[in-house]
């Protein structure tokens, strides 16, 4: 299966509610063959209207904190667990994860990037470890199977203010940046 393949296939889904209340799908963007992969939760309004992944005002900011660091947004890939808007952005729901995994493991075995980076806690929780604590573990690299993983603050986080946390982000994104290097240079 491709990538485009599994779009299509994830673009007729109705194994939740959110499939009928969706705009657009929102699969993901990127390089399909990115050794950087960005995992967020859900897609939001922004997303929704334009079927692409980050693109709101959280995605500027994330965008911001990429070109910071030296790393193109079209070098990586972005994409989020549910490929459907949450009503309201709430949260999502475990049983609209679940849906949804199978179709983030086959985005993850197509594109097979070296390294993927958990955009908040959500995603940590999800794709790291059930108890995730965002605050304390931010940063910390751990193996998992072929993937060197981190989790880093969620850009909407950050666009509520607090300094320490942005100051926080900056470090992790330098050291995604850092990583980031050695994986190109080896390539």
């Amino acid at each position: 299966m491709t990538l485009d393949e599994l779009k299509t296939a994830c673009g007729s889904c109705q194994k939740c509610p959110l499939g009928a209340t969706r705009t657009n799908l929102v699969f993901g963007t990127g390089n399909p063959n990115a050794v950087l992969m960005f995992v967020g939760e859900a897609p939001g309004e922004s997303e929704d209207l334009s079927g692409t992944p980050f693109v709101g005002r959280a995605g500027k900011l994330l965008d911001k904190y990429l070109e910071y660091v030296e790393i193109p947004r079209e070098d990586v890939y972005i994409t989020n667990i549910l490929k459907c808007r949450p009503p309201k952005n709430r949260d999502p729901e475990e049983g609209e994860q679940d849906q949804c995994m199978d179709y983030l493991r086959q985005q993850v075995k197509l594109i097979r990037p070296k390294m993927i980076v958990c955009l908040g806690r959500i995603s940590a929780m999800r794709l790291i470890k059930p108890d995730y604590k965002i605050t304390k573990e931010h940063g910390i690299w751990v193996q998992k199977g072929a993937f060197e993983m981190t989790a880093v603050y969620h850009p909407s986080l950050l666009l509520r203010g607090n300094p320490t946390y942005k100051e926080q982000m900056l470090t992790d994104m330098k050291a995604v940046a850092e990583k980031y290097r050695m994986y190109k240079q080896n390539q």
